[in-house]
């Protein structure tokens, strides 16, 4: 039989983990949490649970995540973050899956989400497609936002989602879109992307269109219009961002010293 280790990291989730953890009960072998610092009651919690708990300062979230595999006791892991759940179909199909011959080194799950009381079933947000079970002498994470794992050859696929409780609050999505351009800003300036004005005109209102037309938002309603407002926003920002990076940086440039 195959043996899973869910790995999950953590920072300040005493709201969110005692769902997520409840949820693999009985389906996985071993459950690590790596935290990077949290002051509320996740350790308490986590070990309440029987999860083994390890601390990592801050680096990334690909990080953190490879970080975590690697304390883990089986080659098997089901990566989770700590606002997700696995539904009662998937907890289903991956009891299936340790009883048979793994065809992929990765696996792949849809992911539903829970936004602002209801669930979205257009929008570009569902099924959004993650790779959540892999091996990890064969892939790995990669990437400083919106990490995903790398690996070479295609994914397998289980049955089920993966329920996904992303924001409690608008005010809460603004903040996440905030941070997420941030680090968009950074990994982009790493990758050595410096268009940035031209960027930011054109792909702004396109990510609306693509959002609440051609992904169908109009069908989850308002809250399909309030998804394509903050992608448009989100790539509004991000380059914004870049742009504010790269002057900054050459600012830097012109005030170092010559010899």
């Amino acid at each position: 039989m195959n043996r899973i280790s869910a790995c999950l990291i953590t920072y300040n989730e005493e709201h969110n983990l005692p769902r997520a953890l409840a949820s693999l009960a009985g389906v996985v072998d071993e459950i690590v949490i790596v935290d990077s610092g949290s002051i509320d009651r996740t350790e308490e919690l986590a070990r309440e649970h029987g999860a083994t708990l390890y601390f990592r300062e801050w680096s990334s979230y690909g990080e953190q995540k490879n970080f975590a595999a690697e304390c883990a006791q089986n080659e098997w892991i089901f990566s989770m973050d700590a606002d997700e759940e696995l539904s009662s179909a998937l907890q289903t199909s991956l009891l299936a899956w340790k009883k048979a011959e793994p065809k992929f080194p990765v696996y792949e799950v849809a992911r539903k989400t829970w936004y602002l009381g209801a669930w979205i079933n257009h929008s570009g947000w569902y099924p959004d497609f993650q790779r959540r079970l892999y091996n990890r002498d064969e892939a790995r994470f990669s990437g400083i936002i919106h990490e995903s794992v790398r690996f070479v050859g295609p994914p397998g696929r289980l049955n089920g989602d993966l329920l996904h409780y992303t924001v409690r609050t608008f005010e809460e999505h603004e903040a996440k879109v905030e941070k997420y351009a941030e680090l968009a800003a950074e990994q982009m300036h790493w990758e050595g992307k410096r268009q940035w004005r031209s960027a930011m005109l054109l792909a702004t209102p396109w990510r609306w269109f693509y959002t609440f037309i051609l992904r169908g938002g109009f069908l989850d309603g308002y809250r399909g219009a309030l998804i394509a407002k903050m992608a448009a926003r989100s790539v509004r920002l991000k380059y914004a961002k870049l742009g504010k990076l790269i002057r900054t940086k050459k600012l830097e440039r012109e005030r170092r010293p010559t010899s």
